[in-house]
C-alpha cells in the first residue's frame, strides 16, 4: 500500500528537505507521485439501511474533506453471507490498499478472506468486535481494527421502562449476526436484574422481520430493537406491527426511525461514526498500523441522540418525564421534526 500524505504535512516536509539537501527537482517530481497516486479504498455494507448509508457517507466525507486522495469501490452485499465473501475476494483481486467492512458479517467475511496479509482490513459499527472475533488476540488479525457502536443497552431499556411502565419487554434480534445476539444477551441479563419479563424473537433475514414481531406482539408491553442491521433493515414492517397494535416500539437506530410511528430512538448519530471510521483509515494512510490502533469505542456523549415522539406518545396516552424531554437532542410534535438547538 502506498502512502499518501495530506498536502498540509507533506509542505512542513518537504520544504526543509529542499534546502538541506539542494535536490528540488527530484523532490517535487517526489510530492507530484504522492498526490497523484491514490489509495484505493474497498467498502464492503452488509444492507441499504439508513445507518450504514450515513456511515458510508462518513467515511468518505472524512477522507475527501481533510485531503486525502482515495478512490472508493463501494459494494452492497444485500444482506447475504455468500455475497460478502465474495466481495471480499473481488477487493483482494483488485488489489485494494485498504478494506472496510460496514456491520460485523462484511467486516467477518473481510478479516476472513485477508487472514494472515498486510492488507489493513477496518471494521465500521461491530458492537462486540471480541465475540465477532474480529480483536488482535495470540498473535491473529494484526491487520484488523475499527469501530464499536456499542450502545448503552441498560440506560436504554431503562428509560424505556420510566416511560412506559412496561413489565414485559419484547426483542427482535438476528440469531446469524454477532451484533444481534450480543444485544440480546446484554438485554436480557438487565430484564432479568430488573424483574422485567423478557420475550426475544430470533430471525434470520429481513423477510422474516414482520413475522417475528406479529408472534410475540400480543405477549409485549413495549418492543425494542437494538442497533440489529438485518432487523433495522425491516423497521417499516416492524413499525406497522406495533402501530396496529397500540404497543410502543424503541429503537436504537435515529437515522431508520424517521418516517416511522416509534414512541423513542436512542442510539449513535452513525454519520459521525463513519467520520470515526474515516479517521480510522486516514490514521493508516498516514502510518500507523492496525495493531496501533486496534478497537475504538465510542464514548463521547455528543456522539449519541435521544429522540422523543410526542405524537406517537399522545396515541399512547402516555406523558413523557420532563428529565426525559430536557435531554432529548429531537423532539417530533405536530408532525414536526424540532431540533434541540433550533
Amino acid at each position: 500500500m502506498k502512502k499518501i500524505i495530506i498536502p498540509a504535512i507533506l509542505l512542513a516536509v518537504v520544504i526543509p528537505l529542499l534546502f538541506s539537501q539542494g535536490n528540488s527537482e527530484i523532490q517535487t517530481e517526489t510530492e507530484t507521485v504522492q498526490k497523484e497516486t491514490p489509495v484505493k479504498i474497498g467498502i464492503s455494507k452488509l444492507v441499504t439501511h439508513p445507518a450504514l448509508d450515513s456511515i458510508e457517507k462518513g467515511i468518505q466525507d472524512y477522507l475527501n474533506v481533510n485531503g486525502y486522495n482515495a478512490v472508493f469501490d463501494e459494494e452492497n452485499a444485500n444482506a447475504e453471507i455468500s455475497t460478502a465473501m465474495d466481495i471480499a475476494q473481488s477487493f483482494k483481486d483488485k488489489k485494494q490498499d485498504i478494506v472496510m467492512g460496514i456491520a460485523t458479517p462484511t467486516a467477518q467475511a473481510l478479516a476472513t478472506v485477508y487472514k494472515n496479509t498486510d492488507t489493513p482490513v477496518i471494521y465500521c459499527a461491530i458492537t462486540d468486535p471480541d465475540a465477532a472475533g474480529l480483536t488482535q488476540t495470540d498473535g491473529m488479525n494484526k491487520n484488523v481494527c475499527g469501530v464499536s457502536d456499542l450502545n448503552p443497552i441498560d440506560l436504554q431499556i431503562k428509560t424505556f421502562q420510566e416511560v412506559t411502565n412496561l413489565k414485559t419487554l419484547g426483542m427482535i434480534y438476528t440469531s446469524g449476526e454477532a451484533n444481534g445476539v450480543a444485544m440480546k444477551e446484554r438485554a436480557a441479563q438487565y430484564c432479568e436484574a430488573n424483574n422485567i419479563q423478557f420475550v426475544p424473537v430470533s430471525v434470520i433475514n429481513s423477510a422474516e422481520v414482520k413475522t417475528a414481531a406479529l408472534s410475540i406482539i400480543n405477549r409485549i408491553d413495549g418492543l425494542f430493537i437494538a442497533n440489529d442491521n438485518t432487523v433495522v433493515s425491516a423497521l417499516a414492517s416492524v413499525d406497522q406491527v406495533c402501530t396496529a397494535a397500540n404497543i410502543p416500539l424503541f429503537n436504537s437506530d435515529i437515522t431508520s426511525s424517521y418516517g416511522t410511528n416509534f414512541l423513542m430512538s436512542w442510539g449513535l448519530d452513525y454519520y459521525k461514526v463513519g467520520l470515526t471510521c474515516g479517521k480510522v483509515a486516514g490514521d493508516i494512510i498516514d502510518g500507523k498500523t492496525p495493531a496501533e490502533l486496534g478497537s475504538i469505542f465510542l464514548t463521547d456523549i455528543t456522539q449519541f441522540q435521544l429522540m422523543i415522539n410526542l405524537d406517537r406518545a399522545k396515541e399512547l396516552g402516555l406523558t413523557i418525564p420532563q428529565d426525559i424531554l430536557d435531554n432529548a437532542s429531537i423532539t417530533i410534535q405536530d408532525g414536526k421534526v424540532i431540533q434541540a438547538d433550533a
